[in-house]
């Protein structure tokens, strides 16, 4: 494989603890802390809010239980820092293991009311190992009863969903915490017992090599081109 330094430097990276990142690989997924502090979360909270809102309708996916809006890389400057989390980076290079790239950025709300999603995996394994890292930040508190996303622990090796699911784990967490899990393990989001939608944005990086879900560069806005970081400019294949 050809040399690439922002892999090498990302690599590098210690932005998971030890505890943390064992977690992670033995059991698919972990919840730590976001890259949004307490203190700007209400005015993430409404970012979230406004850009929902004004999406373009080519944009917003309807659903049996939740409400997407996808492209979350255009949609402002409170975003841009979600994708370039350095423990989500660095469980990128610990499962990938490859150069990687962002492949989706979206918005997902559970609406009110909803019965849980069907357990399934994003990615499968393959014999190059782990294809897929996604992560979730949690606009509202994740709890049981409003559908937080449920993991099946260590199940990302297995090849079918499991035939029991009183095993499956509620990932909760306040609000800007984060989610980091392994595309390939089991899950899906309990149930909405509430009154109250239950938001987060959610993302996957993938192989470098791979056809991600949106074309990013083809999507791309001069304001936001203008504004990033090289290191969105090489996740984004830019």
């Amino acid at each position: 494989m050809a040399n690439d330094p922002w892999f090498d430097s990302l690599a590098a990276s210690t932005a998971l603890s030890s505890l943390e990142l064992q977690t992670l690989l033995t059991q698919g997924f972990l919840v730590t802390h976001g890259p949004v502090p307490q203190a700007g979360m209400a005015a993430l909270s409404q970012a979230y809010d406004a850009a929902m809102l004004h999406a373009d309708s080519r944009d917003i996916g309807i659903g049996s239980t939740t409400t997407r809006v996808h492209d979350f890389v255009n949609r402002g400057p409170a975003f841009d820092d979600l994708y370039l989390h350095a423990p989500v980076l660095e469980a990128c290079c610990k499962m990938i293991r490859q150069p990687f790239r962002l492949s989706s950025f979206l918005a997902r709300t559970v609406d009110p009311h909803r019965p849980a999603q069907g357990v399934h995996v994003d990615f499968p394994n393959d014999n190059d190992g782990w294809p897929m890292t996604g992560f979730i930040l949690m606009i509202d508190d994740f709890r049981p009863e409003n559908g937080a996303t449920h993991f099946l622990p260590r199940s990302h090796g297995a090849s079918r969903a499991p035939e029991k699911l009183d095993s499956m784990v509620p990932a909760c967490g306040s609000a800007g915490s984060m989610i980091i899990y392994n595309g390939s393990a089991w899950h899906g989001h309990g149930p909405n017992l509430t009154d109250s939608p239950r938001r987060s944005i959610q993302g996957a990086f993938i192989r470098r090599t791979g056809k991600p879900v949106l074309d990013f560069p083809a999507r791309m806005r001069p304001e936001t081109l203008s504004r990033v970081s090289p290191l969105a400019k090489y996740l984004l294949a830019l």
